[in-house]
């Protein structure tokens, strides 16, 4: 039994100033996600669904049809504002929007301020629809927590029905220290995701390798394609968090006939971990099969931090001298801008760090390996109903033998 002072403290979501939360979360209704269990350390793991748009007709609902990028980041930019938005359920056009406000300023594409005759800021606020204890009752429904046993692998019967083929159900935390953010849903993920539903050709019946798989979104998308998805981080807690998400989404999976390995690869070590007293070793066959047949290695938004990009791209060096077949490497990353106190100003450090190593990594040259470099432009279609901002960038890598 769960003590009933405990159960409510569940309920509320704290955010520290010391954590930091993915705007994935953010712009989750809190109808699709149910607080379900605490992890090993105490943190709440909530379950969360993302819709698959797999046809073309569920895909305009998000994205209009026949429309370049530069205009749909247009309507993207005027949805942002939750205060504009219609009701849930209703779909909102962003240049009805501006014609009635008048805000139009084609053909340059800005998107005015509202000012008054004096000049001043008009702020365009969202309708009482409640009272405010009628939103304090309403607020209390958003969670109705589920406490299951810690460590559970397997799935009740009415769990595994409620699994649709459009849905991918992920467990994740929210709100984490730095050190922990593998554990929440980054929209990083979703546009790699994108981007391999698109090119379902290139990565039918392939051996990928995902590096800093986090919550293993990316790599459970990716098996619905492929034959075989190594899906590796660190971390036995984040780990086991992952597996689960496997056996959240093993129907969807298997209509593709693909297998998600979930394994332990630290980018600050040399070898692979094959100690079998250990979970998510490797065993030998693993490890041959990885060299042997893995044609794509892909890792989202894992480029936050100077020292740990290092020790990927030097892990993306090693394992690629390794590799029997040429390797397409896919790393998806958001810029992200920050003020710093010793620049005095907005820079993104992390991003620059990132594209400084991509091009030490194209100017390398051995005797075996080069490296060729390019960017992936974002105008394929979106399979996951997320916001596709200007910032989320994709970057392709062939790591080819010099013969």
């Amino acid at each position: 039994m769960v003590d009933p002072e405990e159960e409510e403290a569940m309920e509320e979501i704290t955010f520290k100033s010391d954590t930091v939360l993915s705007d994935v979360h953010l712009n989750t209704p809190n109808r699709r996600h149910l607080m379900v269990r605490l992890n090993a350390v105490g943190q709440p793991v909530f379950l969360s669904q993302f819709k698959l748009l797999w046809n073309k007709d569920s895909w305009k609902d998000t994205q209009v049809k026949g429309k370049k990028q530069k205009d749909i980041q247009i309507e993207n930019t005027v949805h942002e504002d939750r205060s504009i938005q219609e009701p849930c359920g209703k779909s909102s056009n962003s240049v009805d929007f501006l014609n009635k406000n008048e805000t139009k300023t084609f053909p340059s594409m800005r998107i005015e301020a509202l000012l008054d005759d004096d000049g001043d800021l008009e702020v365009v606020r969202r309708p009482r629809a409640f009272s405010e204890t009628e939103q304090k009752e309403l607020s209390r429904n958003k969670i109705h927590p589920k406490i299951l046993t810690q460590g559970a692998e397997n799935l009740n019967e009415k769990e595994q029905e409620n699994i649709h083929h459009n849905m991918v159900k992920i467990e994740h935390t929210m709100a984490t220290p730095l050190e922990d953010v593998g554990k929440q849903v980054w929209r990083g993920a979703f546009l790699l995701a994108d981007y391999i539903l698109f090119q379902r050709d290139l990565f039918k019946s392939c051996t990928v390798l995902e590096l800093g798989a986090g919550t293993g979104i990316a790599s459970i998308i990716t098996a619905t394609v492929a034959k075989t998805v190594y899906c590796t981080d660190v971390g036995e807690d984040l780990l086991a968090m992952c597996q689960r998400n496997v056996a959240l989404n093993r129907n969807l999976t298997a209509t593709g006939g693909g297998t998600v390995k979930v394994k332990e690869l630290d980018w600050l070590k040399d070898d692979l971990c094959t100690d079998p007293q250990l979970p998510f070793t490797w065993s030998e066959e693993e490890i041959s099969d990885l060299y042997a047949h893995t044609t794509i290695i892909m890792a989202a938004d894992v480029f936050y931090d100077d020292d740990l990009t290092d020790a990927l791209f030097k892990t993306l060096y090693r394992i690629t001298h390794n590799l029997k077949n040429t390797c397409t490497i896919f790393l998806s990353i958001e810029k992200r801008l920050n003020f710093t106190l010793r620049h005095l100003d907005i820079t993104c450090e992390a991003y620059n760090h990132f594209r400084f190593s991509l091009n030490d990594l194209e100017k390398l040259r051995d005797d075996k390996m080069k490296f060729i470099v390019e960017p992936i432009e974002a105008t394929f279609p979106q399979f996951l109903v997320y916001e596709r901002i200007e910032q989320l960038e994709l970057w392709k890598i062939v790591a080819a033998p010099i013969s």
